[in-house]
């Protein structure tokens, strides 16, 4: 069966007021033109593609956030003898692949939009008819074997019997920018991906820690931006690397040796603060889970936040490892993240785990951090 069409569903949407429905429908589809040849019609509530290469297109729409789900389709006229002939057509094409056999149950699902002289139930039973009268099955509407649906919008009628799930969210693009925090890890990939199905264009922010990390970890950290970058369609991610090692070695030698993780990542903040304003971003994102290492209890996130006016968000926040690396392995990045990089030899033997507020404010002074991280974020390299 050759098809001619993909039909393409929205959700959340469909949800929103006329005007904003309508400029996240137009950024859907600028998204899907970006990685995708081929015609593009939106309908009602639906939007249509005809693709100049049909697998290749399958494959894709599977990583463009805002598509809940997708169908390859037949189309034909709305007439009885043009939705007969297709559809009849169509149910032989499905006995032929082992689809529809001899005794098995089935509905129709139909949907109408538009002004006909048929109800949409009216046109269900005909279709039931023609499938009927090309192999003997049985008709059960509340729990079938088979389902085929039929969409009649207008003087166009659409046949299909798949519905192949996409990544949902929203448009990549249209909830504004965030400077997402990094690393060659696990969870910073996974927040990134997470924030991108909300529609935020990212900027990927790395920091480079020489000499207390090799290059693997920027290296990772690249690979694993390319991954990201098959579900960026229309809106690829940006690189920024902070040359961060001299801010550490500060860290260690003038303030407390414990307190280094906490003193790290404060400056991560304000960094990633420094470059938001400067790009035009609207919060900072990172991959903490509550608990998870010595810089994630509560008292070192309240500590290593401090100073920050811009919104920190952590869409990990409240996921284990284990639901973080599931993620992490379905879209792909997972592989990467488990390289071994040779870690950070920064990292003090014992780290503070709850870190007194006022202790930070005085171990920032010590260090003089404004100062320090002025001079990182001056040296921040653009990436392509």
């Amino acid at each position: 069966m050759d098809y001619d069409l993909i039909l393409i569903r929205y959700g959340e949407l469909a949800l929103k007021s006329t005007k904003i429905r309508l400029r996240f429908e137009r950024k859907l589809v600028k998204n899907i033109s970006a990685s995708i040849d081929g015609n593009i019609k939106r309908d009602q509530g639906r939007i249509f593609l005809e693709p100049k290469n049909f697998e290749d297109a399958l494959e894709k729409l599977d990583k463009i956030f805002g598509i809940v789900s997708y169908s390859p389709v037949v189309r034909t006229k709305t007439t009885k003898e043009d939705v007969t002939k297709t559809l009849t057509e169509y149910t032989k094409h499905l006995i032929s692949e082992g689809l529809l056999k001899e005794g098995m149950t089935f509905a129709i699902r139909c949907r109408r939009v538009g002004n006909h002289d048929f109800t949409s139930q009216e046109a269900g039973a005909f279709c039931g008819s023609v499938v009927i009268d090309t192999i003997p099955l049985k008709v059960n509407l509340s729990d079938p074997d088979f389902e085929i649906f039929v969409e009649i919008r207008d003087n166009d009628t659409y046949i299909y019997h798949e519905k192949i799930d996409g990544p949902g969210g929203l448009p990549l693009g249209t909830q504004g920018k965030v400077v997402v925090l990094m690393s060659s890890g696990i969870d910073s990939p996974v927040a990134a991906y997470l924030m991108m199905k909300r529609g935020c264009a990212v900027t990927a922010l790395n920091f480079d820690n020489s000499p207390y990390t090799t290059s693997d970890a920027r290296n990772n950290f690249n690979d694993l931006v390319d991954q990201l970058q098959t579900y960026a369609s229309g809106v690829p991610i940006q690189k920024r690397v902070a040359p961060y090692g001299e801010y550490l070695k500060t860290c260690k030698n003038k303030g407390p040796e414990k307190m280094t993780c906490v003193l790290c990542k404060s400056g991560m903040y304000k960094t990633a603060e420094k470059l938001a304003k400067e790009i035009g971003a609207l919060a900072i994102v990172d991959g903490s889970s509550v608990g998870q290492v010595a810089s994630q209890t509560l008292q070192n996130i309240l500590s290593s936040r401090y100073g920050v006016d811009m919104p920190i968000l952590s869409p990990l926040i409240g996921m284990d490892k284990l639901e973080t690396t599931r993620i992490a392995d379905k879209i792909g990045t997972f592989e990467i993240s488990k390289r071994d990089d040779g870690g950070c030899k920064a990292v003090p033997k014992y780290p503070e785990t709850q870190a007194d507020l006022n202790r930070v404010i005085k171990a920032q002074e010590d260090i003089s951090q404004e100062e320090e991280l002025e001079k990182v974020f001056k040296n921040i390299e653009k990436e392509d």
